[in-house]
């Protein structure tokens, strides 16, 4: 049999709360990890005194208690989970692992017992519901009644407050049922109640959350904080960590306590309490305790007379008496010699501290993010000046923090860090000797496969490699759809149109018609060029070769069916995730097998582009010849109309030569600019000089006595 068993995603029923994490079953005892605060349960195996397998909302549920009367509540176990479990116990614990069931027969009526922290409401031999009694706040008493009444849990929509029981009376003389029900609850609740004198007060401490100024009362078993408006008692079993942390500038200190659950004001939730202290400020402190008491209650930790900084002697009375080790910076230095780093998140402006094993900011609001929680960091570059750069922070339940505006000189220093913890790094390749590959990257990165980004780095290999093949046709294609001396000849074909409609007009002189057709011709040569481009975007051949698939892909397409069967009714994402999961746990020799298919598909897929580039060249060129035919084809079509329009002009000169002067007028400048009709409109033009009139055949003679 193993000698630990570990289950993940159990959850532990706290106040009310079910607070997610990892349970881990050992020969030396029971240990749950919580996910969201990293609080550690440590139950050794010599206390357990009794397991309880029942079914509960969540599936099964496993109830331990210890021998001191603690209660602990474990739930998310499945049915099949129950044997192993069973022989486990029986085995290293040398328990049975009980099955009892909860009574479900609605009724109200039933017998209360007390047993530890827990007070059970049965009926018969079976619990109906049970109650920790450190879940109460306040106890109450009537006639024949009392009231329990609840602490505020506020991780929950739903939170039960309050609890009547009605007792009645007994026979019994001189004893009341109701008083002996409220001191059974009183003996084991939560409630804070200050009996007797502080151990030691600080006074009028500078607290930023909650702001203002307060008198710290130490008491035996919680802290109380009184100020001008509110009061807060705290009580030191909600203390889960403590902080001490210098300020930048080197004369002030901060004292942070970590609190869950949170301490309240109004609607507000202050899950740290932050006091500033001076360096420079001493005090002398009596503790309100016989020097045998000090030694008996703290072991040395504490002395009745202690003086020193104020910050000093609050974070040491308040490490003995919460228990718990301090938190201070560790070996990291900033550009300025600093072990914070300036920066600012959301709207305000504060310090961030690397730690040994998280990040804290300080203050408003106060942020700790433990490194175990983060799944990667990323570096970013300033949104509004290059002068500083963003630093990003990612948990893995897929909260994102931001800060910004951190100077760019500690960018060296931060990355050393980050890279020395150990930490994933989104961008890494920014600093020079560090630069690694995007496939490294992913591989690192514990979190989970990214099946979009695997896919996406594939079509980018196979872009660039096509790219570097196809260089030298490309570049052919670009010659030929860009040849300097085709666009010139289209110039002229506008402009020759241009020259027969101003000829025509018979309106303005040479000038005029001289600068009209250069503004035109000019508009048509930034005009020419910009239809190519826009031919040349046309849309993806429909026959060209489609892409290969990587490896990947392959391997998912061919399983898909398969996940899919395995987990009925799973959506598209969570396919994705858990297709990525199997591919990262996929031994190499089945990843090598899909790799050699990838690489048969990649070697068909540039065999086919080859020809298919071959078959589109030729297929090109014939279009290019066509298409000069058929400009070819037009001009000698242009000059023929041209040519007969300039013979029926000169010959209907001859019945009225002054109307022949002013509508058949052309500069010789105008008409030697015109490549496509200038020798016959030449050759017109020593017609009319050297013959001044010719004799009207038939048809035009008596079109012209029409």
């Amino acid at each position: 049999m193993a000698d630990t068993l570990e289950f993940n995603e159990i959850y532990q029923e706290v106040k009310g709360s079910m607070n997610d994490g990892r349970l881990r079953l050992s020969r030396q005892g029971v240990i749950f990890k919580n996910s969201k605060t990293g609080k550690v349960d440590n139950i050794q195996a010599s206390e357990l005194a009794e397991g309880v397998w029942r079914r509960v909302a969540l599936g099964h549920g496993l109830k331990l208690l210890t021998k001191n009367g603690h209660v602990y509540k474990y739930d998310g176990f499945r049915e099949s989970e129950f044997d192993k479990l069973s022989d486990f116990f029986k085995a290293h614990y040398r328990l049975e692992l009980a099955e009892k069931d909860l009574c479900v027969k609605g009724w109200n009526w039933g017998t209360v017992r007390f047993g530890g922290q827990l007070l059970s409401f049965d009926i018969g031999e079976q619990p109906v519901f049970e109650i920790p009694l450190s879940n109460v706040s306040q106890c109450t008493t009537g006639k024949n009644e009392v009231t329990l009444e609840f602490h505020q849990n506020d991780d929950a929509e739903v939170s039960l407050m309050e609890v009547r029981f009605y007792v009645p009376p007994t026979q019994e003389d001189g004893v009341d049922p109701v008083e002996a029900f409220a001191q059974n609850v009183l003996s084991k609740a939560d409630v804070i109640q200050a009996t007797g004198d502080a151990i030691c007060i600080f006074r009028e401490l500078q607290c930023l959350t909650p702001r203002g100024r307060y008198d710290i009362r130490i008491y035996p078993t919680f802290l109380h904080l009184h100020g001008k408006t509110f009061d807060y008692k705290i009580p030191y079993t909600t203390v889960l960590r403590l902080f001490l942390l210098p300020h930048k500038d080197q004369r002030q200190m901060f004292f942070v306590i970590s609190l869950d659950p949170p301490i309240k004001q109004g609607q507000t939730r202050y899950h740290f309490l932050i006091l500033l202290f001076s360096k420079d400020e001493d005090i002398s402190l009596t503790l309100n305790m016989n020097e045998e008491e000090v030694e008996k209650r703290f072991e040395g930790r504490l002395t009745k007379n202690m003086s020193g900084s104020l910050y000093e002697m609050v974070s040491r009375v308040m490490k003995a008496l919460v228990n718990r080790k301090i938190t201070v910076p560790g070996n990291f230095q900033g550009h300025s010699g600093a072990q914070c780093i300036t920066c600012s998140y959301k709207a305000s402006s504060g310090l961030l501290y690397p730690l040994e094993r998280g990040f804290i900011y300080v203050h408003k609001p106060p942020v700790h993010i433990r490194f175990d929680e983060i799944s990667f960091v990323n570096f970013a570059r300033g949104t509004t000046t290059t002068r500083s750069f963003d630093f990003e922070i990612e948990t893995k339940q897929g909260t994102q923090y931001t800060f910004s505006s951190i100077e760019r000189e500690e960018y060296g220093k931060l990355f050393d860090f980050v890279n020395a913890k150990k930490l994933n790094i989104k961008n890494r390749g920014l600093k020079e000797g560090m630069k690694q590959s995007y496939d490294e990257y992913a591989d690192s990165d514990e979190d989970q496969h990214d099946a979009y980004l695997e896919r996406m780095k594939e079509e980018g290999k196979i872009r660039e490699e096509n790219a570097n093949d196809s260089s030298d046709g490309s570049g052919e294609e670009t010659d030929e759809s860009f040849n300097p001396g085709e666009e010139d000849d289209d110039v002229a074909e506008e402009f020759d149109s241009n020259a027969s409609a101003s000829s025509s007009s018979g309106d303005g002189d040479s000038d005029r018609d001289e600068k009209k057709p250069a503004k035109k011709a000019k508009i048509v040569k930034d005009r020419k060029p910009r239809k190519k481009q826009l031919e040349s975007k046309k849309g993806k051949d429909p026959n060209a070769p489609k892409r290969p698939m990587s490896a990947y892909m392959l391997w998912l397409n061919a399983n898909r069916e398969k996940i899919k069967s395995d987990h009925p009714g799973i959506s598209i994402t969570d396919l994705s995730k858990k297709a990525g999961e199997l591919w990262k746990a996929m031994s190499k020799e089945k990843k090598e097998e899909w790799d050699r298919k990838a690489e048969d598909a990649r070697r068909d897929y540039e065999k086919a582009m080859k020809e298919y580039s071959v078959g589109s060249k030729s297929e090109s060129s014939k279009m290019e010849r066509s298409k000069k035919k058929k400009k070819k084809q037009e001009k000698q079509m242009k000059g023929k109309v041209e040519k007969k329009g300039a013979m029926s002009k000169s010959l209907s000169s001859t019945k009225s030569p002054a109307k022949n002067m002013s509508e058949s007028f052309k500069s010789k400048e105008f008409v030697s600019s015109d490549e496509s009709s200038s020798g016959e409109s030449k050759k017109e033009d020593s017609e009319e000089e050297g013959v001044p009139s010719l004799p009207p055949s038939s048809e035009e003679s008596a079109s012209g006595s029409d």
